[in-house]
């Protein structure tokens, strides 16, 4: 220990050049090196092009995914300088794309950009660190630059290829295999970034183009291509509009822009007739996941002008209590943006904004010209408080019902459901609830479990819909006040994430329309009033068998059609129609009499439902941890999800039939 000590010297301190840091660790830049990570390439490169829209100096631009597994980010805008740095003695673009915390982007009188979402100057010079090449091409003074960098390294100088009478930068970009635990980019994810980020920066044409073969459904011989463009005048109230598709709205769009010298604030909102708050926040274009001070002072703003409304036109008594946030906030959709010169973000991926002179800019904004607007509009005022009004009785019917529901519940340590087959263990970390559809499948599950570790609650029938529910009909449903007190959590305003009971909860349900119809209403449910749980992954969807295939004493399970047909290939055992076999029985009849040797053949057992397994069975295919297949339910895209629940599951009938006649076609195997 000794000679270890003595030998520790300056020669042990490593210091990383360049953009060698980034390569060692990627995740500290990026987030994460999976399919995320990727896409964060993009919207580094991305975010450039609109910091030059926010600027004024841009209204085009196109991303395209390249057949060879490039991605090409390109704009109008002035263009990324190619003259000498006078520090770092190489070309401004150069310097870009090889320093960190290099760019336009760090305020001050003389910076290239008062409102910009680059901030650290590591987005583009990470893309470079994390490709194996890019090519930059500049477009300006008249004449076309060109330079290309392979693993973060400028390759020579930069080269003039051309004139021109435009201007703008265009990079084309190759992610390093090595880093990324993928390279294939996902086109609607791209999608849904490039029609959001057109709603937030109005005026500007934002297209895609996808030139990769064979990646989408009726594609054209000849022309894979597959393009969208992007523009909207409105901004955010567009994104509102658009938000609220398929809903019953209350009132009109409200649409507020104002510009203080904190910084420019635009909010859109409009109240729907469902019972879920769907609001998104933005700050410089970056997409704040987890708010910040914008959304503080908005809640707050909304909260306080409401109330004020509702006792001035006496639609709440001096008896009245206040509508609470929650009251508010019942079928909101709002979308906020502010543009501020020096925002504070936590961390770089820039999930949450910390600028606290933020929250009083949109409180005090907000508060004014929502009052405005509710005097200006007063049927639309009337609406508004009735809904918030509304909600607040429905919460305190629910509060009532709920603690009639988990008063002697298991929160207080008493009873847990009858139904329930609870496990050993009372650590979370090893505790699993399987949510099993039927008591048939239940008892099955029962038997075959590890008792120590795993739960069992069987579900009768269908649980309620509830999109098309608030909370306090919600918990006379026997079913889901079941699962309710199972998981342990609480649910509404007294939710509470740490009184979890188990760290896997399975959705098992049979493989057939009813089961895939009780999976999604169970879906519902989790993302509507325990998202917190999708989010931290505690929930998961087994996989059972669809088939048992069998040879003589020999049988294997087949999870797809596809893995029913690779068994029968791998046994010899040529795959028919059922027309085919038909004959083959009459054939075969004929051998028999001819007395041929027979064809090999296999018997195939299809599970409709999970009670046609044994316990055995059910244990060594779906729920034996050495062998289970299971999917783990993540929340990729929570606006998409959201209208997808909203389609499926809400009250509005035409798009469910629009969504079913649309992907009507790519069902496979429906049983009916």
């Amino acid at each position: 220990m000794a000679d270890k000590k003595q030998n520790y010297s300056a020669d042990q301190i490593q210091v990383l050049k360049g953009l060698e840091p980034v390569r060692r660790r990627p995740g500290m830049y990026i987030g994460t090196t999976d399919v995320r990570g990727l896409h964060h390439l993009i919207w580094e490169v991305l975010d450039n092009a609109i910091d030059e829209a926010m600027a004024g100096y841009c209204d085009r631009i196109m991303v395209i995914l390249n057949e060879d597994g490039s991605v090409t980010v390109a704009d109008n805008g002035r263009g990324i300088p190619v003259d000498k740095h006078k520090v770092t003695g190489v070309s401004a673009l150069e310097t870009v794309l090889t320093v960190l915390h290099a760019g336009g982007k760090f305020g001050g009188d003389d910076s290239g950009y008062k409102v910009s979402g680059g901030l650290h100057g590591v987005g583009v010079s990470v893309v470079n660190a994390l490709s194996t090449k890019i090519l930059a091409e500049i477009r300006r003074d008249g004449k076309v630059y060109s330079h290309e960098y392979k693993m973060g390294v400028a390759q020579g100088d930069i080269k003039v290829t051309g004139e021109t009478k435009s201007t703008g930068t265009s990079m084309t970009f190759w992610p390093d295999t090595k880093v990324f635990e993928t390279v294939e980019f996902d086109t609607p994810t791209i999608i849904t970034r490039l029609r959001q980020q057109a709603y937030l920066t109005k005026g500007v044409c934002i297209s895609f183009e996808d030139k990769r073969k064979g990646r989408h459904e009726g594609e054209i011989a000849g022309d894979a291509s597959y393009k969208y463009q992007f523009y909207f005048e409105g901004g955010v109230k567009s994104y509102v509009d658009h938000l609220n598709l398929n809903k019953d709205a209350v009132c009109d769009v409200i649409y507020i822009e104002y510009e203080v010298p904190e910084a420019k604030i635009e909010i859109a909102l409009q109240y729907s007739q469902t019972y879920n708050e769907n609001i998104i926040t933005f700050a410089n274009n970056i997409h704040t996941l987890e708010g910040g001070m914008h959304l503080t002072g908005f809640k707050s703003a909304l909260t306080r002008s409401l109330n004020n409304y509702a006792r001035s036109k006496s639609f709440l008594k001096e008896k009245d209590l206040n509508m609470t946030n929650e009251d508010v906030r019942e079928g909101l959709t709002a979308v906020i943006s502010v543009k501020l010169a020096d925002p504070q973000f936590e961390g770089q991926t820039k999930s949450k904004l910390g600028n606290p002179e933020i929250r009083k800019a949109v409180e005090t904004v907000f508060n004014e010209k929502l009052s405005e607007y509710l005097e200006e509009n007063p049927n639309d005022g009337k609406l508004i408080i009735a809904k918030g009004m509304l909600a607040s009785r429905a919460r305190l019917a629910s509060r009532a019902a709920r603690d009639t529901v988990l008063r002697k519940g298991a929160l207080e340590g008493m009873t847990l459901p009858g139904k329930l087959a609870d496990c050993t263990s009372r650590d979370p970390k090893n505790s699993e609830l399987y949510i099993v559809e039927g008591d048939s499948a239940g008892g099955s599950a029962k038997q075959g479990r590890d008792r120590y570790t795993q739960a069992i609650l069987p579900l009768r029938g269908k649980i309620l819909n509830v999109e098309q529910a608030r909370l306090d009909r919600m918990l006379g449903n026997n079913e889901i006040k079941a699962l309710i007190i199972a998981l342990g959590t609480g649910i509404g305003e007294t939710f509470d994430i740490e009184r979890l009971r188990y760290n896997r909860i399975v959705i098992m349900t049979d493989a057939d329309v009813d089961g895939a119809h009780i999976r999604t209403l169970l879906l519902t449910l989790f993302f509507r009033y325990f998202k917190p749980l999708i989010e931290a992954g505690f929930i998961y969807i087994a996989q059972p068998p669809l088939y048992k295939v069998s040879k003589g004493k020999t049988s294997e399970y087949a999870f797809s059609d596809e893995a029913k047909d690779k068994i029968l290939k791998d046994w010899g055992i040529e795959i028919k129609t059922e027309e085919e076999q038909a004959e083959e029985e009459d054939d075969e009849a004929n051998e028999a009499k001819n007395k041929k040797p027979k064809k090999p053949r296999a018997s195939i057992q299809r599970y409709k439902g999970l009670g046609e397994m044994n316990p055995d069975q059910l244990w060594e295919t779906t729920m034996d941890p050495e062998r289970r297949t299971m999917l783990k339910v993540s929340i990729k895209d929570a606006e998409l999800a959201d209208s997808v629940f909203d389609t499926l599951m809400g009250s509005e009938v035409l798009p469910r039939r629009k969504f079913i006649q649309t992907h009507a076609k790519k069902v496979k195997n429906l049983d009916i």
